[in-house]
């Protein structure tokens, strides 16, 4: 534990010291939540009603984008720190192994959820309507904890995987257009096609529309079994992939 919280420190200092990765992580969101709600809301709210009743749908798909944006800038540390050498230093000496991965695994979910608060202060701010009561709010935020620390640990392992910072864009595809084929910004319903399939069927749909419908106290069903399988999932792959290429012999 030790060995673990001084890592999260030195991810910490990295941190303040790489403004890349605060902004990523934290301003981004909230550009994307302005960009759909003044930019594109306009087309995009047709069917909701009135801007606040967008603002009220579209604000879990912004935070799971955080979350993207969050597990993106991991794999990208994770890289660089493997790529330089870093983490072979970090082998020779007399630490646990496992703080090494732990450190970038609790610093990101820190800050992840840091810029997921100012998303919804601002969301707040621009008219949303939370009625899910404390208890949907804490659920919420514990889908979403969940949500971050398995896309974080797949960022890690696509960090891991990667020889060159470039050979993280993959990952950081993935994640990032995953979200719009989703029920985030608009119905699966509206989509044509294979299309309109697919977003009903892919892991990130019933997570956030278990996020939103927490957040606005709406009928939950049991969409959230499958929201919780899939975080469950993901984050026991992202582990065991990361766990197994750290213990890797460097020099094979």
């Amino acid at each position: 534990m030790t060995d673990a919280m001084t890592m999260v420190r030195r991810n910490f200092a990295h941190t303040r010291r790489n403004p890349g990765a605060i902004i990523m992580t934290i301003a981004l969101p909230v550009v994307l939540l302005l960009l759909f709600v003044g930019v594109f809301g306009g087309a995009l709210r047709a069917g909701f009603g009135s801007s606040e009743d967008y603002i009220d749908y579209v604000v879990a798909g912004v935070l799971i984008m955080a979350v993207g944006y969050g597990s993106t800038t991991t794999a990208l540390a994770v890289n660089r720190d493997i790529t330089e050498g870093v983490i072979a230093r970090f082998r020779t000496m007399a630490i646990s192994r496992a703080s090494v991965l732990t450190g970038h695994v609790v610093g990101s979910t820190v800050r992840t959820l840091a810029g997921a608060v100012l998303v919804v202060l601002v969301a707040l701010a621009l008219g949303l309507r939370l009625h899910g009561g404390p208890l949907g709010w804490l659920a919420a935020a514990g889908l979403l904890a969940l949500l971050t620390i398995a896309m974080t640990w797949l960022g890690v392992a696509a960090g891991l995987a990667a020889k060159t910072a470039e050979g993280v864009a993959p990952f950081t595809l993935i994640v990032q257009l995953l979200p719009f084929l989703s029920s985030a910004f608009v119905p699966p319903g509206s989509m044509t096609g294979a299309l309109r399939w697919f977003a009903a069927h892919e892991p990130f749909t019933p997570i956030i529309d278990t996020l939103r419908a927490l957040l606005l106290g709406t009928a939950i069903g049991d969409r959230w079994i499958l929201a919780v399988g899939w975080c469950l999932a993901l984050a026991l792959a992202g582990y065991l992939w990361a766990r197994a290429l750290f213990a890797r012999d460097p020099n094979r």
